[in-house]
């Protein structure tokens, strides 16, 4: 399947902003580099505050992650919970990040009213069930956990999480009220929107060759133009190619596989999900599924294999919808597509310093609209700072994973294990 081929969303946001390619040569204060959700959020706040700002996208705003997701904005991490975040970066450095991270949904949600996005946003919660009786008592310590820290949580019961999630398979779960959904290309053309009402300049378009450091500046070169700035924010995520090898060998890839359906009945919808939050499971093959504004059922998955993936997992896909929501028959799929995350080894997000002013931000780890929308506001602060010390994220080494030309694909080894291990219950 084409990487950049179109998506549901292609068909259903808000055309982009008018947006030009890089021509001549030109000067910022800060250049970003990676025009999805962390690089324009970075725009947005760096512009609000009269900073000179120029994004610098290899395609279209959104090409990539950011609009090839399934749209579900979750305010936390996907495997580590407050306690171990605690417990590795210490209770200052940590409860900064967890209270940047835990209040990811309503900086989102609040950006969006702010500023007039129209992207289906529907802040109406996330739920996360437990996939089998073994991860009920991790998944209760996390939702206590967050408790504890005054995030708007519940525990469900199974009976409960039936009602709403019209799955009677699960053994129990958990809500975060400040969750929700939307549709991520219209998220990422209103941010860009916003960010240049407020002054940016935003260039598709525009791949860059090579990125050097000469007379005291950052000379960023593309084939047609040039950019000359005192300061850089590397936000390309998984989409960082050859401009910083190192930074690539730090994280695993994820390809993950989206399907959105037909359109189901009004009378389907209210019992699948009566309140229309999006549902993610806990199981290493993750289950999720969401409504999108026209009750299209939308899912994903990895393949264990890339080759004839798209056929394949269109139909994996399809028949697991039917199977965990007892739909009668398979439904019919409109649109599949994939996209690729950033996994870091401990699943938290990354921030660096790689040389004098020049920045990088990664590793939403499955939770990009939410995480990379906040890592956006602090590679902003570490750009008007000029050292990246002391914000929410904290700043890091760049490790590469030994052996990474192999190891990157754990993720689609783990995939049939995980399948496997479940269906032996």
């Amino acid at each position: 399947m084409d990487p950049f081929s179109k998506t549901l969303w292609h068909a259903t946001a808000e055309p982009p902003p008018e947006t030009e390619p890089l021509v001549g040569d030109v000067k910022a204060d800060v250049a970003i580099v990676g025009g999805g959700f962390t690089g324009l959020s970075a725009a947005l706040h760096l512009a609000e505050q009269g900073v000179a700002v120029r994004v610098i996208e290899a395609r279209e705003i959104g090409a990539c992650a950011s609009g090839r997701n399934a749209g579900l904005v979750v305010p936390n991490f996907a495997k580590a919970d407050p306690s171990v975040v605690e417990a590795k970066l210490g209770a200052e450095a940590g409860g900064r990040l967890l209270d940047l991270v835990g209040g990811a949904g309503e900086v989102v949600f609040g950006l969006i009213k702010r500023l007039g996005i129209d992207c289906d946003a529907e802040q109406t919660g996330w739920i996360q069930p437990a996939h089998g009786p073994d991860a009920t008592g991790a998944m209760e310590r996390r939702c206590q956990e967050w408790a504890a820290r005054g995030r708007p949580v519940a525990l469900l019961d199974r009976e409960a999480l039936a009602r709403l999630t019209g799955c009677d398979k699960f053994f129990g779960g958990w809500i975060d009220h400040s969750g929700g959904q939307l549709n991520p290309l219209g998220y990422a053309r209103g941010l860009a929107k916003a960010a240049m009402d407020a002054g940016a300049r935003i260039h598709t378009g525009s791949r860059l060759g090579r990125m050097e450091r000469g007379g005291g500046v950052w000379v960023l070169n593309s084939e047609n133009g040039t950019v000359r700035a005192d300061q850089v924010l590397l936000c390309t995520n998984a989409a960082v190619g050859r401009l910083w090898p190192r930074l690539r060998r730090s994280f695993f890839p994820l390809v993950v596989h989206q399907l959105a359906t037909a359109p189901i009945s009004a009378a389907l919808a209210r019992r699948i999900l009566p309140g229309r939050q999006a549902v993610s499971d806990t199981s290493t093959s993750l289950f999720s599924y969401r409504l999108d504004r026209d009750n299209r059922l939308i899912s994903g998955g990895m393949a264990a294999l890339p080759w004839g993936a798209d056929k394949r997992m269109s139909r994996t896909i399809a028949a697991r919808l039917d199977r965990m929501l007892d739909l009668g028959g398979v439904p019919p799929v409109e649109h599949i597509w994939i996209g690729t995350a950033a996994a870091t080894p401990d699943f938290l997000p990354r921030l660096h310093m790689l040389g004098p002013g020049l920045h990088a931000g990664l590793g939403c780890n499955g939770r990009g609209i939410a995480m990379t929308t906040v890592l956006g506001r602090v590679l902003a602060q570490a750009a008007l700072q000029g050292h990246g010390r002391g914000l929410d994220v904290p700043l890091s080494e760049v490790v590469p994973i030994p052996a990474h030309i192999l190891v990157q694909h754990a993720p689609r080894v783990a995939v049939p294990l995980a399948r496997w291990r479940e269906a032996r219950r």
